[in-house]
């Protein structure tokens, strides 16, 4: 697959190539000398075309935000790379390149129409987010196994496919294996699938084609089994009480626990651990099931606050547009009717008093911003104030609770000191009915030994749920911090964004009228 500019030094996508692409393939004419004095924004641009550019490396794209058809083929490329941002992207040319491997592209989801025909590619994946691809070009490639299509299967939308040059084509039926396997292709290397023939290929492959559709039925159950606990295990940590809903933390106290398993061997400790283990569950679940209401009450505070605030920017925005629209089209009509007048007074007096105009409308536009500062910070300090309150009070409720948490383990440590001191003394009198194995045996050497590692034990269950409920209270509190935060740093933002939007406009305004003043003079 040798090029014939081979041997000339490979191309960079760097600045002066995008803009002489840029330039090359814009508006001619008048349209395009416009075009070139105003700049084309990258953002802007729709399509671009790169090939045949002697290209190595994808780069320097990440600016092209609104691309929709990109151009690739016919280059030295070896990697698939560089397309992260290009998410509106739908069709994307890499035909004829030094592709080996299919990468790069998870971030596509728009992507319609694929070619990476003539390339090096001898395995299809890494395009399960391509959930929209409907044409697929992959002829002239290094496939060889029939079972890499079956990848393809998970494209729903998939209707053209060309294949047509790989090692796989050798096989006579090929053709009928993938019909039947991609049941909905319409075009198959360039032809008209046969309704007759697939109809007739499915029955050929029926055995394999109806366990491989239960096989994917149990792949899609389990992911959809992932899928719900990932999303509940979301909805917990944003409730902060995750591990809280059954007996998670109570067995990482024990998992922590270095005498847990020698203590559970002591008569009667098994019993006391299950009763312990019961009540604690019983506390962990109050808390979870308070914890996810309060999640609900503060998603509706922050959903409520959000929804306002975004309603005021746009009442507020449309008022601004109400006024500038009424200028403008004051404006437009003035200027119009200048056009018409030769006397210079009259025509000062009409710039004049437009001039005016548009300083009334800074001072009618900044008065209508000031007041939806004032407004927002109200509504940031009520929104504070409320959330403030709010995390008071789960704090409070999980600090009450874990409280409980601690009281069990404290009776729980107080009856197993007991234990303890009762198994001593049998020991020492030779009196212990029951049989103990010799690494617990070597507790009671003496009373500090064994209460030692009780107090262990204790010390570890401890710190389990402190460490527990510094986390809750830890992360509410920054979270909700972060969130105040992050609201006041974006008004901020959005303040100085719309002084800039309006000094700006009413700069443009102010030259419309000395550029019109400049050319009657003249």
């Amino acid at each position: 697959m040798s090029r014939l500019y081979d041997t000339v030094e490979p191309a960079v996508i760097d600045e002066s190539l995008l803009k002489h692409c840029i330039e090359e393939q814009g508006p001619t004419g008048e349209a395009g000398k416009l075009a070139k004095k105003d700049e084309i924004e990258y953002k802007d641009v729709k399509e671009l075309r790169l090939d045949f550019k002697n290209v190595l490396k994808i780069d320097n794209l990440w600016a092209f935000k609104g691309l929709v058809k990109l151009q690739l083929d016919n280059n030295i490329i070896e990697k698939i790379e560089g397309l992260t941002s290009l998410t509106n992207l739908r069709w994307l040319d890499l035909s004829f390149n030094n592709i080996e491997l299919i990468e790069g592209m998870d971030q596509l989801t728009q992507l319609r129409d694929l070619s990476l025909f003539n390339n090096r590619i001898e395995k299809i994946g890494n395009m399960d987010n391509l959930k929209e691809l409907q044409v697929l070009s992959i002829g002239n490639n290094k496939l060889e196994n029939l079972e890499e299509l079956l990848y393809l299967r998970r494209f729903q939308n998939l209707n053209t496919l060309n294949v047509s040059g790989n090692p796989l084509c050798n096989q006579s039926e090929y053709h009928n294996y993938i019909v039947a396997h991609l049941p909905n292709l319409v075009y198959l290397d360039y032809r008209l699938v046969d309704n007759a023939k697939r109809e007739d290929a499915i029955e050929t492959y029926k055995d394999s084609i109806d366990e491989l559709v239960h096989d994917e039925m149990v792949v899609e159950r389990k992911k959809t089994e992932e899928d719900e606990k990932m999303a509940e295990l979301i909805i917990y940590k944003e409730a902060y009480v995750d591990d809280l809903n059954g007996p998670a933390l109570f067995d990482s106290m024990f998992d922590e626990d270095a005498e847990a398993e020698k203590l559970l061997q002591l008569p009667g400790v098994s019993e006391l651990v299950a009763s312990y283990k019961e009540k604690f569950i019983v506390i962990c679940k109050k808390i979870f099931e308070f914890g996810l209401k309060e999640r609900i009450k503060r998603k509706a505070e922050v959903d409520s606050f959000f929804t306002a605030l975004y309603t005021g920017v746009e009442n507020n925005l449309l008022g601004s547009v109400k006024h500038i629209t009424e200028f403008d089209t004051t404006k437009t009509k003035v200027l119009a009717e200048l056009l018409t007048i030769g006397d210079f007074e009259i025509i000062e007096r009409q710039l004049a008093d437009i001039s005016n105009k548009v300083t009334q409308l800074w001072d009618v536009l900044m008065g209508l911003e000031m007041q939806l500062v004032d407004q927002l910070e109200d509504s940031i300090k009520d929104f504070e104030r409320s959330m403030t309150d709010m995390v008071g009070g789960f704090v409070e409720q999980v600090q009450d609770l874990v409280s409980q948490l601690r009281d069990l383990e404290s009776n729980h440590h107080e009856k197993l000191s007991d234990v303890a001191v009762v198994t001593l003394e049998k020991l020492m009198k030779n009196e212990l009915e029951e049989e103990i194995p010799d690494d617990v045996r070597m507790l009671f050497v003496d009373r500090d030994t064994i209460m030692n590692a009780v107090s262990s034990s204790h010390d570890a269950h401890s710190f389990r749920i402190d460490n527990k409920e510094d986390d809750m209270i830890t992360r509410v509190n920054t979270n909700v911090q972060s969130m105040i935060e992050t609201i006041h740093s974006d008004e901020v933002k959005r303040n100085r964004s719309r002084v800039m939007e309006i000094n700006n406009l009413l700069d443009h305004y102010r030259e419309q009228i000395e550029n019109f003043e400049s050319n009657y003079n003249m």
